[in-house]
């Protein structure tokens, strides 16, 4: 069985949208991408740290998902990473109330003994040098490094980021990051830009407007799938590129027309990430509701024309 390396937070969250409010409830980067990674068949791993104040059930959860903890660092004394953030009316744009980095703040990853030849890593949204210090440790080189970034990091650790996204293969950011990152407005040739910084592959996330795939002058379009309800978005780009990363890791095969695929699973499971607050949808999702809108997405976008 394949393995995939996830490295990312696994945080408290405190969300506020215009349908209701929660109070800490689980939430980070780490552990949207490995609940949604989950619904594939592979060995996964998650590297990250919490403190003591991070419940057992948690982590029972994550165990309970297959999801290999012993890279999940329990610092005793310490607080969990924090995030509290409120959701304008449209859901597209957010106000952050609350960072707390808490453990996070002196995060140094140890990748577990038996990951260190995993065929795919996935770096989800982190300080860069943190990211590099995962590749630094891997024993074999991976088939495929995919990295998740954020604007906080183009503004405050530039030069580290850079480095970092000379070692990878694929990079998935939304359309706003890649603008900033290349300095282009449009998007292809943003696209252009990031590939010659070393990504041979750029996934541009466009939020309820799809998700685009650039790779050597070909370009690919998912459509998101148009929801009666949105209910809250937090998590949504981290279950896309669990679903990316899980479907590339499962079959094996890191070509252009697999990412295809790889792209339109990982928008498939982020449209039932944002039904239901925080990882709530995630957690409890069965495989015949996966399948059943994966048939809604190619009714979707499956069309002949006579040319």
């Amino acid at each position: 069985m394949n393995k995939l390396l996830i490295v990312g937070t696994v945080a408290f969250d405190a969300i506020e949208t215009p349908f209701g409010k929660t109070e800490k409830i689980l939430g980070g980067a780490g552990t949207y991408i490995g609940l949604s990674a989950a619904n594939f068949n592979l060995q996964s791993a998650i590297v990250s740290v919490v403190g003591d104040d991070f419940p057992q059930e948690y982590l029972d959860l994550l165990a309970s998902k297959n999801i290999d903890i012993s890279g999940l660092e329990v610092v005793k004394g310490g607080k969990t990473f924090f995030w509290s953030g409120r959701y304008h009316n449209d859901l597209n744009s957010r106000d952050t109330l609350d960072t707390q980095l808490n453990v996070l703040a002196d995060f140094q990853p140890k990748v577990p003994q038996n990951f260190k030849n995993a065929d795919v890593v996935m770096l989800g949204n982190l300080h860069p040098l943190v990211q590099s210090s995962v590749l630094d440790q891997m024993n074999v080189k991976p088939k495929l490094v995919v990295l998740d970034t954020m604007n906080f990091w183009m503004d405050c650790a530039l030069p580290e980021l850079l480095d970092v996204i000379k070692r990878i293969d694929v990079i998935t950011i939304n359309d706003e990051e890649a603008r900033q990152l290349s300095g282009e407005y449009s998007l292809v040739k943003a696209a252009a830009k990031i590939h010659t910084m070393g990504p041979e592959y750029v996934v541009i996330k466009k939020g309820e407007h799809g998700a685009l795939l650039f790779h050597d002058h070909k370009i690919f379009f998912a459509p998101a799938l148009p929801l009666e309800e949105v209910f809250d978005p937090t998590g949504a780009g981290d279950t896309f590129a669990g679903g990316f990363a899980g479907y590339i890791t499962q079959s094996e095969n890191m070509s252009f027309e697999n990412m295809k695929s790889a792209i339109i699973y990982g928008s498939n499971l982020a449209s039932f990430c944002v039904e239901k607050f925080g990882t709530e949808r995630m957690v409890n999702l069965e495989k015949h509701e996966v399948v059943q809108r994966l048939k809604q997405f190619k009714s979707l976008t499956q069309f002949d024309i006579e040319i």
